[in-house]
């Protein structure tokens, strides 16, 4: 018994615990962050088949290695490195996007707000969001085929480039002219910066994503795609249906009406709450006015 005593004591003055330090916490915390992210990126994508096929190969190396074939070993070593490559190419698509979509989270500017007052004004007026719903309600009612898109922070000039140039003032009456059926610029999107139109006819990326359903068309994967490599909101209106949809951050919103439509718009006009709240006590002041 007192051997076991003297073993044990010896042993725990072996064991060493080691000192944990905030800087290893916050390692720690971090690549949890990374890694958690990563997982989830590669569920929402092609990734994750990729993934399943490369686990099959490598249980089938386990079970080569285990069994000692040389020869299947030496081919997976000289072929590792293109494998890499060859991953890369596969998956640079989506490589891309989730490279684009880490820029558009601006993380400098959350943690150091350089430029917090810099938009307070916001992107455009509430007149425009008037007319722009206005505009939507009226094609909606007519079932004329529409797709707006929205401007944020990321630029669209590449696809204003597609298009035809229009600088014009957003007006209802202007809106529903580009997509009335058999005009010149009814076909293709119209872009909006601010409170002006910049360019009409404009191609967009279709959407690949396949949990969109399949009785949607062109317009509506056009306005996903668009969504899914910008910031920008995009409002489709069905030409078949006449039924609107708002497409953002790749995420599709069917059967939207005017409160809505004004709503999506109004959350990214970037206006400040104070702004916000001065507007909300206006329009509280009309409505008082009405009733008396």
């Amino acid at each position: 018994m007192q051997q076991i005593s003297t073993f044990m004591q010896k042993y725990l003055e072996t064991l060493h615990m080691p000192s944990v330090e905030w800087t290893d916490i916050a390692e720690i915390a971090i690549i949890s962050f990374l890694v958690y992210h990563i997982m989830v990126w590669i569920k929402n994508t092609k990734a994750w088949a990729l993934l399943k096929g490369v686990s099959v190969i490598l249980i089938f190396l386990l079970v080569a290695a285990l069994l000692d074939m040389s020869t299947i070993l030496w081919i997976a070593e000289n072929v590792l490195s293109l494998a890499v490559i060859a991953v890369v190419v596969v998956l640079q698509p989506e490589l891309r996007k989730a490279l684009e979509e880490l820029g558009r989270k601006n993380l400098i500017s959350s943690f150091f707000p350089f430029d917090a007052n810099k938009e307070t004004e916001g992107r455009f007026s509430d007149k425009t969001i008037s007319e722009i719903v206005k505009a939507c309600m009226e094609m909606s009612k007519v079932k004329t085929g529409a797709l707006i898109v929205v401007e944020q922070e990321h630029k669209l000039g590449d696809y204003e480039r597609t298009g035809i140039m229009v600088d014009g003032l957003v007006t209802s009456q202007l809106l529903i002219n580009i997509f009335e059926h058999n005009t010149p610029l009814h076909d293709g999107a119209v872009i909006v910066r601010g409170d002006r139109i910049t360019s009409a006819t404009c191609y967009l990326p279709l959407s690949d994503n396949m949990q969109l359903s399949k009785e949607l068309g062109t317009r509506h994967r056009a306005g996903v795609g668009i969504s899914e490599v910008t910031d920008s909101l995009t409002i489709i209106v069905s030409e078949e249906t006449g039924k609107i949809s708002t497409a953002y951050n790749g995420a599709l919103t069917r059967n939207v009406d005017a409160d809505e439509l004004k709503a999506q718009l109004v959350k990214v006009q970037n206006k400040t709450m104070e702004e916000k709240k001065i507007l909300k006590w206006k329009g509280r002041s009309k409505n008082e006015k009405k009733t008396d």
